[in-house]
């Protein structure tokens, strides 16, 4: 099997499994509870909580654990429904997860603006400027693009959005463990992340939530008042003790797993632009080191992935890879029906060897020279 769909999910890495394990078996106290064996499991909570934070630069209180990155999403978004400002400003190359909350939101009395990019999926800063009221309480724009990689100026979102007193959130889903990310530099208001995207486990996720956020937002889910109110029940104690090694391990050996990557990225790149036409979505510079988006014109992107049996891409985002509708990032930047339905996202990582490189560019290009129409 080679694996080059890592934006969808990653492998464990196995010093994250490692340090999960006696977390099911020898400490399983509730972390809440005030006798030893529940305030020892507390400690190593509080470990994973300040690990999560170092990743990102900011402070273990301001750190909030999620089943994941969409239910982050929706508890940034969903929590500021009582808000007096009802304008949300967000982008049309966002994930689902941000796109169908913003639907709910115009459900509940709010306007959303959906901002358009440009062909390489920047964004355009006077447009955003101009699109930004006083009544726009949250610009939603994320770091890093899941389907082609672009990255995103936060900062300077950050500071258009700061001077009209509005919320700044980030979908870092994408790029923490691939980018350094500072909260405090970027001026981001609410960060939503998954373990499961940097080679932790599935079903743990954080929101980081500045605290002049904090004072905004509701909690969805009640109960016995967990995390400081803001997120009630039991928490997911494995889950969050390898979502905090994971970030240790991302934050130290995010250069060195930046390097490889890209190298063997544009091995990859570089062999299959050599099928004729073939070009590559997006910016091919502004983007995160491990994703590559191309179009094969002429060749059915589902009928190739299925071609390739035990080679794993994708032909868009993993939640919507089920459907046959052309992808929503690829229309934004201009894409035809048929050029986006012809095109694959490989998404490379960690454990991404050059042999699978090799084999990967020489049975795509066979499979798609023969399935070309």
């Amino acid at each position: 099997m080679i694996y080059l769909d890592n934006n969808a999910s990653t492998r464990v890495d196995e010093r994250v499994l490692n340090a999960m394990l006696p977390y099911f078996t020898d400490f399983y106290a509730n972390a809440g509870s005030s006798h030893i064996a529940g305030l020892s499991v507390n400690e190593a909570v509080a470990l994973a909580t300040w690990q999560t934070a170092n990743l990102i630069g900011a402070s273990e209180e301001e750190i909030l654990f999620t089943s994941g990155a969409t239910e982050a999403i929706n508890l940034a978004i969903k929590g500021l429904l009582n808000q007096d400002r009802k304008h949300i400003v967000t982008v049309a190359t966002e994930h689902k997860a941000v796109l169908n909350t913003c639907r709910f939101m115009e459900s509940n009395g709010f306007e959303v603006t959906y901002l358009p990019v440009a062909p390489d999926g920047a964004l355009d800063f006077n447009v955003l400027n101009e699109s930004i009221t006083d009544k726009t309480l949250i610009v939603i724009i994320m770091l890093s693009n899941n389907e082609i990689g672009y990255i995103q100026n936060i900062e300077a979102v950050s500071t258009i959005a700061d001077a009209k007193n509005a919320l700044l959130m980030c979908d870092a889903t994408q790029a923490i463990g691939k980018i350094n990310v500072d909260v405090k530099k970027l001026g981001i208001d609410f960060l939503a992340l998954s373990a499961h995207k940097f080679y932790g486990p599935k079903g743990i996720g954080a929101l980081y939530i500045s605290a002049k956020a904090k004072l905004k937002l509701m909690p969805q889910i009640h109960g016995g008042n967990q995390q400081r109110k803001l997120r009630s029940g039991t928490l997911n104690v494995p889950g969050i003790i390898g979502l905090g090694k994971a970030a240790e391990i991302a934050f130290d050996e995010l250069e060195s797993d930046q390097k490889r990557i890209s190298k063997l990225r544009n091995k990859l790149e570089n062999g299959l632009l050599k099928f004729e036409g073939s070009f590559v979505n997006g910016n091919t510079e502004n983007r995160i080191c491990n994703t590559s988006n191309i179009c094969f014109p002429g060749v059915n992107s589902e009928t190739l992935i299925l071609a390739l049996q035990d080679i794993s891409v994708s032909n868009g985002s993993s939640c919507s890879a089920v459907t046959s509708e052309p992808s929503h990032v690829l229309k934004a930047l201009g894409l035809s029906d048929e050029n986006a339905l012809s095109s694959i996202r490989f998404s490379l990582g960690r454990f991404t060897t050059e042999n699978e490189i090799d084999e990967t560019i020489e049975r795509v290009l066979v499979l798609a020279e023969r399935l070309r129409v």
